[in-house]
């Protein structure tokens, strides 16, 4: 995983009045809310005994309480009370443990995954085309690692064989471009030119038009994992690839619609889709759970090819972001 960054990590109802424990970046984390709504993160381990903080509950205060000997935490992971020693007894500083910065908006909550977030730290980018738009959810376990899952998403030559009779339909074999368009250093659109092999060579990815002026279909990727599928001006897939740990992958993955305006109606079509998303993407899963090694490389001894450009790109950012972190890290020491 590439440290640093903010990361969806969960849907907002997985958290409400009760302290959910989960495992996230191989770690096992801890969410809550206080009586305002907000949702705090940290490790499930009390500092004291070692046992779950999830297994406790939120007091009054919006502290969390371990059940094991009642050490209350803040949600900058600080034991603030032992009750033990007395309501007026000090706590030592190094009663603490480890809290990530949550964010929560759309329906997701992230947390910025790192050791030292910046004092100005800026809210997480989202899709920005999504206003007016109601949406039905699946999430959906990986044999994977997050990276392969996403990489799935932006592989534009498995369409014909792994969707051939869903959405890869029509023998469109012949991969011309892809067109990548960088929007930001952290944020880029893939055009998909894909047709039925005529006997001609395909276009390179220098030779397509980005964006096309002639539709408004494409791909569109914000790292480090979210991914949306823009379909129509009223149709939408996105996706979020929740890393677990190095071998597991939760797909939390979303139908978005605004055709239908009624918010009822809508929120209940907008589900109804979902079905066959899910059977779409377990077309996915069904191969991509196989891929070795389990995580992507910018250099991971693969054969890649012209059609594997958006991947390619994906692969030296993710390769630049993990630099830079890797880079910070040594400059904090």
């Amino acid at each position: 995983m590439i440290p640093n960054q903010w990361y969806v990590v969960l849907s907002s109802d997985q958290v409400k009045d009760k302290p959910v424990g989960v495992t996230r970046m191989g770690e096992k984390l801890v969410f809550w809310r206080d009586p305002t709504g907000k949702v705090s993160c940290m490790f499930d381990r009390c500092i004291h005994r070692g046992v779950e903080l999830s297994k406790g509950r939120v007091v009054s205060n919006g502290r969390l309480q371990c059940p094991f000997h009642g050490f209350e935490y803040d949600p900058q992971g600080r034991v603030t009370k032992i009750p033990a020693n007395g309501q007026t007894a000090p706590v030592p500083e190094r009663f603490k443990v480890h809290s990530y910065p949550t964010h929560e908006a759309h329906g997701f909550i992230w947390i910025w995954w790192g050791e030292h977030p910046p004092a100005d730290l800026q809210a997480p980018e989202f899709f920005d085309d999504l206003e007016g738009m109601v949406y039905g959810q699946s999430i959906d376990p990986w044999d994977a690692h997050y990276s392969r899952v996403i990489e799935n998403q932006l592989d534009v030559v498995h369409l014909p064989f792994v969707h051939y009779n869903t959405i890869g339909r029509g023998c469109r074999t012949l991969v011309e471009g892809p067109g990548v368009e960088w929007i930001h250093p952290n944020k880029f659109h893939v055009y998909v030119f894909n047709k039925a092999d005529d006997g001609n060579p395909p276009r390179k990815p220098d030779e397509v038009p980005v964006p096309p002026t002639d539709r408004d279909f494409k791909l569109e990727f914000i790292f480090p994992n979210l991914w949306e599928n823009h379909i129509s001006k009223d149709v939408r897939v996105s996706a979020a690839f929740v890393p677990v740990d190095e071998s597991h992958t939760l797909l939390y993955l979303r139908f978005y619609q605004k055709f239908m305006a009624v918010p009822v109606l809508g929120k209940w079509i907008a589900q109804l889709a979902m079905p066959f998303n899910v059977r779409v993407a377990h077309q996915d899963r069904r191969v991509v759970n196989t891929q070795e090694p389990k995580a992507s490389a910018l250099r991971g001894g693969e054969k890649l090819i012209q059609g594997d450009y958006p991947i390619i790109e994906y692969r030296r950012r993710r390769q630049a972001l993990m630099d830079a972190a890797t880079q910070s890290e040594e400059d904090a020491q």
